[in-house]
């Protein structure tokens, strides 16, 4: 455990990790069993097309959540981009600019216009006050995000679509297993979309899904993910291939086994950061409501220069030289992305909280590759670093090793301050 800045990497000592500690390396379940699946795939020559670890996936899925019905699909984007097709939705869908690219690019690439909405503050998920100032008549949906394994305020949200005859969908790739309410994702608005890609706490490899609760939705969604057909022959719709492979299935079914193990150890480094964490000036660990059930896969912190003194962007770039490749996810907002920023250059005057969360914010290791110890160091080194914090920023600016300012000014957008090009410090 380093003690002093002259023992960090950047300024003359040894990583405190040899190996590379990755915000969201996978969670990796039983091999044995994973073998002995993928020889019963080859045994029978049955590779993809609705084979039988796909249909299993698919009923244990909507078992575990609690739906009637669960569509695997070949990815979490595919999936967003036929259940929107599969509803019918047009003209413009209200979505949060904090978010994965994939989320509005689902809806760009039908021509249907995202309408970047801001977020709150304290749970960075999409502000149901924001939401209903950006109705217009083209409207015709919102696509809300569960973020961080939370879920948004869904009531609020669902009377807001009432109100104005709106679809409601959400994606939830960040939230299966977790409730609102005590029901579990999966079972609000017109569908829910998950993720089972690599870096999601329970992966399939690369997959997806759409879970739903009305009988005709799913019929549509499970025809379009196999170019529209219903049965043999039977094209119905027009469709694509977004069908989830035998393979992906096989993976699925073998991490849902080892759900309550992953789960548990999330929880366990969760705890421990916010334990290692508290009290320190100016860094925040984003806190979970713990009546409800989550999968506690992220770990999200956001560092306030204005009391830290010192920024984000100087945390991040002493820990990855000490191997924790912490991320700035969703930096610079959707809305600082191509096609978004030229289309709606001045778009980000409206969106102060968005603009401000993508500065401050970062992501830190978990998962079964993460050992309480493991969470124990990386937290002891942001310690040390807003301990010195003057110091540390003297020293990197002064070596270049980064292109910031002391401290952020959080009102401003951050499409160059916020996530500037840096070296690799670890190279």
């Amino acid at each position: 455990m380093k003690r002093n800045l002259d023992e960090l990497r950047l300024f003359g000592g040894e990583p405190v990790f040899a190996e590379k500690h990755h915000v969201g390396r996978p969670n990796i379940g039983d091999r044995q069993r994973l073998h002995e699946r993928l020889d019963e795939m080859l045994d029978r020559k049955w590779l993809s097309n609705n084979g039988p670890f796909v249909k299993e996936f698919e009923r244990r899925i909507a078992e575990y959540a609690g739906v009637k019905y669960c569509a695997a699909i070949c990815n979490g984007t595919v999936a967003l981009e036929i259940l929107a097709r599969a509803l019918g939705l047009t003209g413009e869908v209200i979505v949060p600019a904090f978010t994965a690219a994939a989320t509005p690019h689902s809806l760009q690439w039908q021509q249907i216009t995202p309408v970047f909405c801001d977020i709150k503050a304290d749970t960075h998920a999409i502000d149901p006050d924001r939401v209903e100032e950006l109705i217009t008549p083209r409207t015709t949906g919102i696509l809300a995000v569960h973020i961080w394994a939370q879920p948004c305020e869904i009531k609020r949200l669902q009377e807001i679509a009432d109100r104005n005859n709106l679809k409601l969908i959400f994606d939830a790739c960040h939230a299966f297993a977790c409730t609102y309410r005590g029901r579990m994702i999966g079972n609000f608005g017109e569908a829910e979309v998950l993720s089972f890609h690599a870096t999601k706490f329970l992966n399939s490899f690369e997959g997806g899904a759409v879970l739903t609760n009305n009988d005709e939705l799913a019929t549509r969604v499970h025809a379009m993910a196999q170019y529209g057909m219903c049965g043999e022959e039977n094209v119905i719709s027009v469709g694509i291939n977004g069908k989830m492979t035998e393979m992906s299935a096989a993976m699925g079914l073998t991490s849902l086994e080892s759900i309550d193990g992953i789960i548990a150890a999330n929880y366990r480094n969760y705890k421990e950061y916010q334990r290692q964490l508290a009290d320190l000036p100016g860094v925040r660990l984003l806190a979970l409501d713990e009546t409800e059930k989550s999968n506690y896969q992220y770990i999200v912190v956001e560092v306030d220069g204005r009391v830290a003194g010192i920024s984000r962007e100087a945390v991040i770039t002493v820990l990855r030289a000490e191997n924790v490749l912490a991320r700035r996810h969703f930096c610079p907002g959707c809305h600082n992305m191509e096609p978004y920023k030229s289309r709606f250059p001045t778009l980000g005057r409206r969106l102060p909280v968005t603009n401000g969360v993508v500065q401050r914010m970062m992501t830190l290791p978990s998962g079964t590759a993460v050992s309480q110890n493991d969470v124990a160091e990386i937290c002891q080194i942001i310690r040390l670093v807003v301990k010195h914090a003057a110091e540390v920023t003297d020293r990197l600016v002064r070596d270049k090793t980064i292109e910031i300012l002391p401290v952020f000014n959080v009102d401003s957008a951050p499409s160059e301050a916020g996530c500037p090009k840096q070296r690799d410090a670890a190279a």
